[in-house]
Parts: C-alpha cells; structure tokens; sequence
C-alpha cells in the first residue's frame, strides 16, 4: 500500500518543528536515518542528537513536536534508558548539559498506536519506561548504546520492530492519509474541511485521532501551521505578518500572535529576529570579516 512506504528523510536543512535552529546547532548535532522498507509502515526515521557542554553553561532545546510517538536511547549525566515520549502538545524543552546522546525512533503520526494495538493517549504529555510499555524490549536499551554506530543502532531497532507481529489495520492507514493531508496542504486549516474531504464523521474522526495520535484533528492541525509559522519566521518571513496569519488560517493577526506566543514563549516578529540574529552569528563564524 502506498501508505506504508517510508517517509524520506528530511533534508539537513529541514529544520521544522525545531525552535532557533540555527542557535540549537551551536549546541548539538543532529543526524537522521531512513527507515528500511518493513519498520517504514510504523517510523518516519531514525534521529541521533549528541552534545559536549562539559565547561559550558546548559543549553535549553526547544522544539514543537509533532504529532507522534518518539522512542528514545538516552545516556545523559542525569539519565539512562529507553523510553516511549507520547505525543507533547506544549512546547518541548530539553536541557542539554555536560555530555549526552539520544537515539530517537520517531514513529509515524498514528504509528506507534498501530504497531503496538495501544491506545497512545494514554502516553500524552509524557514519558515512560520502554520496558514498561514493551515488556520483550527489556534488552533492547542495552543493546542500541552498547551498538558504537547509528547505523548499527538502527540496526538493532529493526531488527526488533520486524520480529514483531504487526496486524493489518485499515483504520491507521485512513489516519496517514488523513495526518498526510494536514501536513502538506496548508490549506486545510478548519476539521470541518477534514470530514468533507475523507467523508467521515467528525465523531470518528475524533475517536481515531485520541485513539492513534493521542490528541484531536483540531490540535494537530493548529500544530502543522503553527509549525508552517516559526518555520517561515525563522527563514526570514516577516514582511506582512498580517498576510502570513491569513495564509496559516488565523482569523487575523492578534490571534496568530497570541498562539504563537503562548506556544512558543515569545512573539511573532520577537522570534524572527531572533533568528537572524543567530544566523548572522554563524554566518560570522563560517566567513571571516575582511577589512
């Protein structure tokens, strides 16, 4: 089915989702891997993100996920361990500080609730123990960071992943079509727009959104353009604000404002300056100034 050929991996510059990039890659790496042909039906990719800040203050990542399951391998100073991240619909903060890593499988939107049989809105806003959800991945923590590549980490979690018996679900294949659509067409900006479009019930479309992506079409979709937002903001966008709102489906400017500031901690034009504040800064640093 076309719905379970993997996503591809996002380019290096693709950084949506992801708050100041550019001042986050001062901070961390950040790498990604494609998923093979069977895990791809349930995972978009393969994340790694590794930091040394030992003599260095912490540095705070901020991202808005999105709207799906991540499994992480984390050894921090502060924690180790594997854990399943249901879906964050507030703004995600990370402190990085001294040395760590974290390799991410980040499940496709619906994903993680159709590989396991889960109702994933039980993990909303919260992390728990893989092992705990996952009782047979009791190893598997072990064994990803004992693996000394990414590759072979991957590896390690497919290898997992396609042991697993995964049963058919028509259901989760509606629900990519439908997480499909909110993503890439920014159009879509109303639920009503969604049930006239896939011809379903708003009830059903609610319950198969709590039940696979653990919260409702709405957030998700005012998620995707909020996304579409910083994403734009970040690259340099802000000649008419009130235009961008209208585009993100806002009703006018002060609401996309206020969202945007109760999400992201700081106002519209606020962040777009930031941004290029922090471009300038390694744009500084990657081309010398001649006098």
């Amino acid at each position: 089915m076309n719905e379970h050929v993997p996503v591809p991996v996002p380019a290096p510059d693709d950084v949506k989702g992801i708050l100041h990039p550019d001042e986050q890659a001062r901070h961390r790496s950040l790498a990604r891997l494609s998923a093979g042909p069977e895990a791809g039906r349930f995972v978009d990719w393969y994340w790694s993100v590794r930091w040394d800040l030992r003599g260095r203050p912490p540095y705070y990542a901020e991202v808005l996920p999105y709207p799906c399951v991540n499994v992480t391998f984390e050894r921090t100073e502060t924690r180790t361990g594997g854990f399943v991240n249901g879906v964050c619909t507030t703004k995600f903060v990370r402190e990085l500080s001294g040395a760590g890593e974290t390799f991410g499988v980040r499940f496709r939107a619906g994903g993680f609730g159709a590989f396991t049989g889960l109702d994933v809105g039980a993990f909303r806003d919260t992390a728990v123990e893989l092992s705990a959800v996952l009782p047979e991945a009791a190893d598997l923590t072990e064994r990803v960071l004992a693996a000394p590549s990414d590759v072979q980490r991957r590896s390690i979690v497919e290898d997992f992943l396609v042991g697993r018996p995964a049963v058919e679900d028509p259901n989760y294949r509606l629900v990519l079509r439908i997480v499909a659509a909110m993503a890439q067409d920014q159009e879509l900006t109303r639920v009503d727009q969604l049930t006239d479009r896939f011809d379903i019930p708003i009830r059903t479309l609610q319950r198969m959104f709590r039940r696979y992506i653990g919260a409702g079409p709405k957030w998700v979709l005012r998620r995707y353009r909020l996304q579409d937002g910083a994403d734009l903001l970040a690259r340099g966008r802000i000649e008419d604000l009130a235009a961008l709102a209208a585009e993100l489906g806002y009703f006018d400017q002060a609401h996309f404002s206020r969202e945007f500031t109760a999400e992201v901690g700081m106002a519209p034009l606020e962040y777009a300056k930031n941004s290029l504040r922090s471009r300038n800064e390694v744009t500084s640093k990657v081309i010398p100034t001649t006098m």
